[in-house]
Order: structure tokens, then C-alpha cells, then sequence
């Protein structure tokens, strides 16, 4: 193989390595092994594990930010389900990479890790923002969508210790949230409420939005004020 193509097939063997151990557990033999070759051949390529761990997780951020690219059509609410089924089904194909991607793993702390995170939390929130046809954010709306992008991301690793809730429920669950957030927020601001009120016109009847204000609507009868 060239250099460029033995680099990526290292990188390709040992992202799928990561993604069923924790990127600790897993040895730079382990890695030779798999790709077929002698250890000393991994330290021609890559001059040390965590080179090899951040490239890996390069590769991994850059899969993870293409899952929230969604055609601009269709009611906001479909978009935003679809995306989070992407979303999920990265998490759940690549669960301890995914820890590792979002803590940190070996490299917590490193600037490299860091700007990896943040470019996947940027281009997700870009994404957003794009669909809700916002070219100035305002301040309440930036809080509400990267509130909710840091929602996703808690609700994932905390779902990868057991799965214990069914997973299309935590998808249909995380695009009521982002609902929530921004009803939260538009009692505060007009502006908010406008651009809710905007989304909430254009959204079916079957719809996720929907589907969350007939589940509001039967808790109803059992809220009480107080007085």
C-alpha cells in the first residue's frame, strides 16, 4: 500500500477496534494485528497510540457532524427526527468511540480533542440554525440550540449504560425537548414566540410537534395550579 493508504487503513481498523472497547483497552499490537502488519510498521505511520487515537477520532467527528446534514424540506419536526435517528444510530454502531469522542478518552483535555468536539457541537448547531432560516440568531435562540445539542449528547451517554430506554423513544423524546426548550423560551421573549409559533403553523397533524402538545393536552386535566 502507499503511505496515505496504509495510514487511513489504520485509522479504519482501529476506529472499529474503538468502537467496541474503550480506546484504553485496546493495544497498539491489537491494531497490527488486525491491519495485518508488525507493530514497529504502526510506529512507521503513526509515532505513537494517541496520534493513532486522535486521527481516529478525526474521522469519527468528521462521520458524526455529516449525520446532522438534512435537506432543507419538510416540516422542521420530521427534519429534526430524522437527524436524531442519525444521530443515534452513530452512537449505537460506535458507542465507546463515541465516549471517547465526547470525554475525551486518552487524550482528555488535549487541544486537539477539544477542537474535534467542538467542531462536531459547531456543526450541528450550524445545521440547525439553518433549518430554523435564521441568519442572526439572537441570544435566546443560540441558548436554545446549543442547550439542546449539549441535551443530545448528555441523553446518548447516558443511554449507552444499559440502553434501558428504548431507543426510538429517546429520539421522538429528544425532539420534544428541543419543542420544550423554545416553548420555555418564547414565554420570555416575542421574538421566540414568534419563530414558534412560525414552526408550530407549518407542522402536520401527525407530526412530532404535534404528537408532544396531544400528550401535554392529556396530562392537562390532572395539573393542578396553585392558588
Amino acid at each position: 500500500m502507499g503511505v496515505e493508504e496504509r495510514r487511513q487503513q489504520l485509522i479504519g481498523v482501529a476506529l472499529e477496534l474503538f468502537s467496541h472497547r474503550s480506546p484504553e483497552d485496546v493495544s497498539i499490537d491489537e491494531i497490527a494485528t488486525a491491519a495485518g502488519i508488525s507493530r514497529p510498521l504502526v510506529y512507521h505511520y503513526f509515532p505513537g497510540k494517541l496520534s493513532l487515537y486522535e486521527a481516529a477520532l478525526r474521522r469519527a467527528a468528521d462521520e458524526l457532524a455529516e449525520r446532522f446534514v438534512e435537506p432543507h424540506e419538510g416540516p422542521l419536526g420530521a427534519r429534526l427526527l430524522r437527524v436524531t435517528g442519525r444521530f443515534f444510530g452513530f452512537v449505537d454502531e460506535h458507542g465507546p468511540g463515541f465516549s471517547a469522542l465526547m470525554r475525551g478518552g486518552p487524550a482528555v483535555g488535549s487541544s486537539t480533542t477539544n477542537a474535534l468536539i467542538d467542531s462536531v457541537r459547531q456543526a450541528a448547531y450550524e445545521q440547525i440554525i439553518a433549518h430554523l432560516g435564521i441568519s442572526a440568531p439572537s441570544p435566546r435562540l443560540e441558548l436554545v440550540v446549543r442547550s439542546w445539542i449539549s441535551l443530545a449528547e448528555s441523553t446518548a451517554l447516558i443511554w449507552l449504560d444499559g440502553r434501558r430506554v428504548p431507543r426510538a423513544e429517546l429520539e421522538l423524546q429528544l425532539v420534544h425537548d428541543f419543542a420544550a426548550l423554545a416553548a420555555v423560551s418564547a414565554a420570555y421573549d416575542p421574538e421566540m414566540a414568534d419563530l414558534l409559533a412560525g414552526l408550530l403553523a407549518n407542522e402536520p397533524a401527525d407530526g412530532p410537534f404535534a404528537d408532544l402538545l396531544t400528550r401535554l393536552a392529556a396530562l392537562a386535566p390532572a395539573a393542578t395550579l396553585p392558588s
